[in-house]
Order: C-alpha cells, then sequence, then structure tokens
C-alpha cells in the first residue's frame, strides 16, 4: 500500500525539504478543520487516508482503521450500502450517495460526494471521499414527507371532494371522491380543466370569482354551481375555493372542496313544484279552502273560499275566521258551531254536523258542506287548522254526472271495462238460468299507432268516435259495445242462437271498418283483428271471457290480421307456451341463448357467394332451436324485438367487418321488424352498430316487408332516407306477395327487391307465375333496383331465374343458414361454376 503516494494531505513528497512538511502539517490543520469527514481509499477499498472529523464523529482514532476495509470503519450495513457507489468511482465516475452509515451509536445520515483520484496520466489509483452529517436535515425531510403523506392521504380519502388547481384553470390534483362525482379517472382528470367540466351558464361567476381571489381582494370563496359529468349529466355542487400562495405572496395553486348536493337541489325543485302544485291544485278545485293558525287567524284562502264568503285575499288574512266564514243553521238567525274550534281542540277531522249555510259578506246564503282538520308539524304538534267547503245546492246532479264517467269511456261515452264486466256477469248469469248462449267479440284496430304518428292523436281520437259508432250502429238493443282501452272494443252478444251468429257479427264488424269517414280526414280503410269467445262454452267468468277472446284476437294477429278466430282450448296451452316465451326471452340475451346464421347469397352466373342473409335462431335448453316464426312475434308483441333486433345488428356488422378484414367483403342483410323501425332509438341503434365495428355502410343491407313500405307513415319515409344518408342500404323482401306498387318504390328509396320464395317454388310449374317473376325482373331492372330471388332449391329454377336476368340467388340448393366459420371456410375455398348447387342441403 503506497498510502503516502495518495493521501491527500500529501502537498509535496520531498520529506527532505522543510517546506513540503511544513505544507503538509498545513493540508492536515486544514483537513482536519473541514465541516466533513474526508477519507482517501485504494482501489482495494481500504482505507488510506482519515482526517480528524472521524474522531469527532465516533470517538475512535482514525490511524486505528488505517489499511481496513469500508466495512470496518463505516459498518457492515453501511460498507455494503455504499460499496455500489464506490466501485463506480473507481471506474472513473463522479458519484454522490446518501444514505446512513457507521454502527450506532454514531450512526448518522450522510451524504457523501465520490470522487476518483487519477495520476497524472489519468490512471485511477483510488476514491477520494468528502461525507457530509446530514442526518438532521434527513429528519426534516423525512417529517416533512410524512406531514405531506398525512396531508395527501387525508386529501385522497375525504368524504367530500377536493381538488388542486392551477391557476391558470389545469387541475394539478384531484382526489377519489371528485372522480367518483364526475366519473372520471384520475388520469382522464389530470387532462381537463375548470372551464371543460363546468356548465357554460355558470363558468362566468365562477371566473369571477377566481380572479378576486388572485388578485387578493378575498382570501376565499362559495358558491352553488353546475358541473358536466363525463356522461353529460349536470352535478350541482357546493364550493368552496381557497388560494395557496408562496412565500412571495404569488399564487400557487387553488384548494377546491366540493360536494354534491344534487339530491337536496332535486328535492328543493320537487318542494317548490309541490308548492306550485298545491297553489294550482288550491286555486282550480271546487271546494273552497281555508287555512288558520292556532287563534283562528286567517293565514290563506283560495279563491273559491274568496267568491263564496266575499272577502278579497288580501282584505282575510289575519282576520278571525268567524268573522269571514260566517256560518248559521236552516233557520233564520240559527248559531252553528265553527267545527275548526273543536278540530284543534280534538286534534281530530270534524265534520260539519246537521244542515248549515254560508252568509256571504253582501247577505245571500249558500248551503254547504264542510270538514276541519288540524295541521301538524313535522313533529306531530298542532300548528294550525284547515277547512275546506263547498256548495251543496247541486250535489244530486253532480253525484249522477259522476257515477257516469265512472263507468264510461270519455271519449267515446261507451261503458269501460267496469261497466262492461259487470254486464258480461249479469248477461252470463240470465244464459245460465235460461240456458241460452252468448258472445264475447275483442275487436283491435290493426297498427293503429299509424294515424295518429301521421295525422296526430286528435284525428285518430276522431277516428275512433267515428268508428264507435259505425260500430254501435251495428248492435242490437240488448247488445253491449264496450272501449277497454286505446283502439280495442269489446261487443257483448247477451244472447246468440248459433256460433255462426257470433261469426256473422264478426264479418259485420269486420266490413264496417272499411271505408270510414272521420271530421277532417279523407276515407280511411281500418283492419281489424277480432277474437269470439262463446259463454258457458268457453267459461262462465266475465274476466276468463275476456281473457280468451284477448288470446283468440291475437292468434288473429299472428295468422296475418284482419280476420276473426273463435277462441279454442288449444290457444290457452299456446297461450301459456307464448308467456313462456316471453319470459325465456327476457334472459335469452343474458344467458347467450342468441345465435346468428348465414345464408349464402351467390351470383346466378358463376355461383360465387356475393353476400349473406343473417338469419336469427335462439337455443332450447335442450340443445334445440326456435324457429323465428315462433318467438319473432312474441318479440314484437312484448316489445323485445327492440334490444334483440339491436344485438342482431350489432352482431351482423362485428362479422360482416371480421370478413372484411380476411378480404372478403360481401354484404349482409338483417331483417328489421316494424315495430323496430317504431322505436325513436333504431335510428341510434343503427349509427352505433357501425360506428363501433368500423364496418363500410355499404356492406350492410336492411330487409324491410311490403308491408312496412306500404303502411309506413311520413315518418318512416323520412326514417328510410335517413337510413340511406348513412350509406346503408335497403331490399324489399317477400316482393309480391303484399301489395307495392311502383309508387311506391318511386318514393321509397329502395335498392333491392327480393322476389318471394312462392313465386320461385312455382315457377317451373305455373306459366302465370313465371310470367309475373319474370316481369318483376324486367320492371327492377328498368327501375335500375337489384334483384335477388329466395327459397331456390333446383336447377331448374336456377335456370330459369338466370335466363330471366335475376342476378342473384338464395336458397338451400345454395346452402342452408350455416355459421359464420363455415360460410368464412365457403368463401375462402371460393371456386366459380355455372350457378354449382352445393352439398348443405
Amino acid at each position: 500500500m503506497t498510502a503516502n503516494r495518495h493521501d491527500p494531505s500529501a502537498a509535496g513528497h520531498d520529506d527532505r525539504s522543510g517546506n513540503a512538511v511544513s505544507a503538509r502539517g498545513d493540508a492536515e490543520r486544514l483537513l482536519s478543520r473541514l465541516p466533513g469527514l474526508v477519507a482517501w481509499l485504494d482501489r482495494d477499498l481500504c482505507v488510506g487516508y482519515l482526517n480528524d472529523k472521524y474522531r469527532a464523529w465516533t470517538g475512535s482514532d482514525p490511524a486505528a482503521v488505517l489499511g481496513q476495509p469500508i466495512g470496518a470503519w463505516l459498518g457492515a450495513a453501511g460498507g455494503e450500502a455504499i460499496r455500489p457507489a464506490l466501485e463506480a468511482a473507481l471506474q472513473g465516475e463522479a458519484v454522490d450517495f446518501d444514505g446512513h452509515l457507521f454502527d450506532d451509536p454514531a450512526r448518522r445520515y450522510v451524504h457523501a460526494s465520490l470522487r476518483p483520484d487519477r495520476d497524472a496520466d489519468g490512471t485511477v489509483h483510488g476514491v477520494i471521499a468528502l461525507l457530509t452529517d446530514t442526518t438532521d436535515r434527513h429528519a426534516l425531510e423525512q417529517r416533512l414527507r410524512e406531514s405531506e403523506q398525512r396531508f395527501f392521504g387525508a386529501f385522497q380519502h375525504a368524504a367530500i371532494g377536493m381538488a388542486l388547481v392551477h391557476p391558470d384553470g389545469r387541475f394539478l390534483r384531484v382526489n377519489t371522491a371528485v372522480c367518483q362525482m364526475f366519473q372520471y379517472t384520475e388520469e382522464e382528470f389530470l387532462q381537463l380543466d375548470i372551464a371543460s367540466v363546468t356548465h357554460p351558464d355558470d363558468m362566468s361567476d365562477d371566473d369571477e370569482l377566481r380572479d378576486e381571489l388572485l388578485a387578493g381582494k378575498r382570501d376565499s370563496y362559495q358558491m352553488e354551481k353546475r358541473n358536466i359529468r363525463k356522461d353529460g349529466q349536470v352535478v350541482y355542487l357546493q364550493l368552496s375555493v381557497s388560494v395557496v400562495r408562496d412565500a412571495a405572496g404569488e399564487p400557487l395553486y387553488f384548494v377546491s372542496q366540493a360536494q354534491d348536493i344534487s339530491a337536496r337541489k332535486r328535492f328543493e325543485d320537487e318542494l317548490f313544484r309541490e308548492r306550485e302544485l298545491a297553489e294550482v291544485t288550491l286555486s282550480s278545485i271546487g271546494d273552497g279552502v281555508i287555512t288558520t293558525d292556532l287563534q283562528l287567524r286567517i293565514t290563506s284562502l283560495n279563491p273559491i273560499a274568496a267568491a263564496m264568503t266575499g272577502w278579497p285575499r288580501t282584505q282575510a288574512l289575519g282576520q278571525r275566521l268567524e268573522d269571514v266564514f260566517q256560518l248559521q243553521g236552516d233557520a233564520e238567525g240559527e248559531t252553528v258551531a265553527n267545527p275548526l274550534r273543536e278540530a284543534l281542540a280534538r286534534n281530530a277531522i270534524v265534520d260539519l254536523a246537521g244542515k248549515a249555510v254560508l252568509r256571504h259578506r253582501n247577505g245571500f246564503v249558500t248551503p254547504v258542506e264542510d270538514s276541519a282538520a288540524p295541521i301538524h308539524d313535522h313533529a306531530g304538534n298542532v300548528i294550525g287548522g284547515v277547512l275546506v267547503f263547498h256548495d251543496i245546492s247541486e250535489t244530486r246532479s253532480l253525484a249522477l254526472k259522476m257515477m257516469h264517467l265512472s263507468q264510461h269511456d270519455p271519449l267515446t261515452g261507451l261503458p269501460n271495462r267496469q261497466l262492461l264486466h259487470a254486464r258480461i256477469e249479469q248477461a252470463i248469469a240470465n244464459a245460465e238460468r235460461r240456458r241460452q248462449r252468448g258472445a264475447v267479440l275483442h275487436l283491435d284496430v290493426d297498427q293503429f299507432k299509424r294515424i295518429n304518428e301521421t295525422w296526430g292523436h286528435d284525428a285518430g281520437d276522431r277516428v275512433l268516435q267515428a268508428l264507435a259508432g259505425r260500430l254501435r250502429a251495428l248492435l242490437g238493443n240488448d247488445d253491449v259495445l264496450s272501449r277497454l282501452s286505446g283502439d280495442e272494443f269489446v261487443v257483448l252478444l247477451p244472447q246468440i242462437e248459433a256460433p255462426a251468429d257470433a261469426a256473422s257479427m264478426a264479418e259485420r264488424l269486420l266490413e264496417a271498418c272499411g271505408e270510414l269517414r272521420a271530421e277532417g280526414l279523407a276515407t280511411l280503410e281500418l283492419r281489424a283483428s277480432i277474437g269470439v269467445t262463446l259463454f258457458p262454452d268457453d267459461g262462465s267468468d266475465a274476466e276468463l271471457l275476456l281473457h280468451n277472446a284477448d288470446s283468440a284476437m291475437y292468434e288473429t294477429k299472428v295468422g296475418g290480421r284482419h280476420g276473426y278466430r273463435f277462441y279454442t282450448p288449444s290457444m290457452r296451452e299456446r297461450d301459456s307456451a307464448r308467456r313462456r316465451i316471453e319470459d325465456g326471452l327476457h334472459t335469452a340475451l343474458a344467458r347467450d341463448q342468441l345465435r346468428l346464421l348465414y345464408q349464402p347469397k351467390v351470383d346466378a352466373v358463376d355461383g360465387r357467394i356475393v353476400g349473406a342473409e343473417a338469419l336469427l335462431r335462439w337455443s332450447k335448453e335442450d340443445g334445440g332451436w326456435w324457429l323465428p316464426d315462433e318467438f319473432i312475434p312474441i318479440a314484437e308483441d312484448s316489445g323485445l324485438i327492440v334490444p334483440i333486433g339491436a344485438w342482431v345488428l350489432r352482431q351482423a356488422c362485428r362479422q360482416a367487418r371480421a370478413w372484411q378484414r380476411e378480404g372478403h367483403g360481401i354484404p349482409v342483410s338483417v331483417n328489421v321488424s316494424p315495430v323496430q323501425l317504431d322505436d325513436p332509438g333504431f335510428l341510434g341503434h343503427l349509427d352505433a352498430a357501425l360506428v363501433e365495428s368500423g364496418l363500410d355502410p355499404h356492406l350492410l343491407e336492411l330487409e324491410l316487408t311490403e308491408r312496412v313500405v306500404v303502411s309506413g307513415s311520413r315518418a318512416t319515409g323520412a326514417l328510410l332516407r335517413a337510413i340511406r344518408r348513412l350509406g346503408v342500404r335497403i331490399s324489399l323482401d317477400d316482393f309480391g306477395t303484399g301489395y307495392c306498387s311502383l309508387s311506391y318504390l318511386k318514393h321509397f328509396p329502395v335498392d333491392v327487391l327480393k322476389i318471394d320464395r312462392a313465386f320461385v317454388h312455382d315457377i317451373i310449374q305455373d306459366s302465370e307465375t313465371a310470367a309475373i317473376t319474370t316481369g318483376i325482373i324486367a320492371m327492377a331492372r328498368s327501375l335500375h333496383k337489384d334483384v335477388v330471388a329466395e327459397g331456390v332449391e333446383t336447377l331448374a329454377q336456377s335456370e330459369f331465374l338466370r335466363d330471366a336476368g335475376c342476378p342473384v340467388l338464395q336458397g338451400y340448393l345454395y346452402g342452408a343458414p350455416m355459421d359464420a366459420a363455415l360460410l368464412e371456410a365457403r368463401l375462402r375455398e371460393q371456386a366459380p361454376g355455372p350457378g354449382a348447387p352445393s352439398d348443405d342441403r
């Protein structure tokens, strides 16, 4: 070891020189007076030099550790802690180290500045270390960190929302309560500023108050304001804001405390509405109402009370009750005790006993009935009273009118369900006693909703009134026509000779729906569905008969509408099955029981797949499948078709996009129910499905039935045009089986006509069908519409359609509905051929 050569105290190496000795002594004195400990370590990290500060720190002689490794003088733990930094210094780096060194009782926290000791040629021979005791500063910093952690712990977990905001409005830090309040993550929040979460109408007030804080005009402020949640909902806040400044008085940040007072604001709004409602109610009801305090001084009275007493409200307030509300008996001068005094004394409701009249301020009298009751506070204490009274001079006529209104439909004047129920029960009893039969017919106007959509509800009401008059004219004196609700009517035939009489009435009712005129409207052709049930054959209970007739009416709707059917016991089973299916549909999506299969559409010339139709299937628990005809009508009737249809759109778009990414960009068609189109959210569901999947809109096709187009309102036309503007194509399904005319094709944005399978089935055997089919194809081509023929099952059919100019074919000849994976495999192995059939039948 050559300690002297690298000893930092060695100012020179010529021991023969007195000057050198003197210089070395000066260096020793200088190093010993430094506030820190100075050490030199050789390349083995053994001590070559220690100044006298080592003695002051440890109480040990520095000479005792010369030549020792670092653990001997820094402590075992300290030596290991600083070793990596020392080794880095030996590699020529200037390194700093902070940490605990030395063993107890000399243990302290130090800052070590480690520098390589180089010779003139740059070779590192050791390390020069300067150690400064930073124990006190470290302890202070530790306390500061702990204090900061406690502060931010309290900040983060505070029950109210807290945020630190830069003077320019940017969020610097937010706690969990704020994130929950606004539904943002902390990372999202820190990308925002005050303006982005403040309601625009409240921004100017907030800015003005914050400017006053920054200018030093105030130390803090409180305000109620509206903020906007991530989902767009408004949150009402009670906000408290203060500013934190640096030593120079410059603002560092705002501290904002926020409490969600949305519930309180809703309560206040509801309370205000209740008060408004109470005032409006008291002002509009037919009874007089007077309230008083405990001394029976009037605190309020409504307009009826003012009119019946002759006392204006402004003059009555504060008056004694008996001076304003003057009661007397029928006999002249007979006094009647005011019932409100008794009500307050007994703390109970008191009705006016006997006949009494109210004397008007101008002297005339009015017979009245009244009741009095105490008013309580929230603790149940009596704080005043209320008197309610009314004119009974027309009580009898009013009672009769109310009785009639309670039993009759206000729009048509027909008996309502309550009166109908009584009439049916009476008819059943008479039929049983006389051994006769009767019938109940339930009539529902088909798609009446479109009349309201097209001409408005007032026009719809006029149509219902006209229809009620037309139907009533068909009935005998003993027959009953009732309006249940909306566009539903029930006919009670209390006596019939045979079921044929009920059938004859049903036919007459259907006929009466045609060519109906209503005030201000053109002649309408209404269609209706009727269900018929007989008694006592099908039951001897009014509610059961109404249910049976409703079930039969539903069967008529499922069977195509505009007709009638008699109730049969099997309908009860189907009704139960329908309820089971409806119950199952409620959970089908959640249980992942719905599937989409895809049936290919092929080019009529080369047989290549050019499209696919998405077909919905519902798996049974036993592994089988519900067919669409079994559950789609129930889904439509219950409204479940709306969420199910939205799911179908999403799935079909995702699958079409997946095929598009694989290079198989074929259009996928989806059947759309009329109920879906009636849903206000349909266009939003469609747009969301396209955006979510990323599918090119021209690769999606919506298949609608002729009935939707023909019976559609102006709103339907506008919706179809909106769909086209999205870029989605529209196909007219089952074309030719309904009554769609060229004018509809001209006015509605239809891209594709789909020839119904009924035509395809007969084109070889029936020349008229063949001629009609050929005409449809030619017409579509002339109108620049695409054509698809469905239900193709034989080569002869495919050849006829190809020769007639139909470009696209679909049917079991080319593949049954299959899962997406199988169709994708077909797409990968596409082989051109002259309409070659597949083996997927």
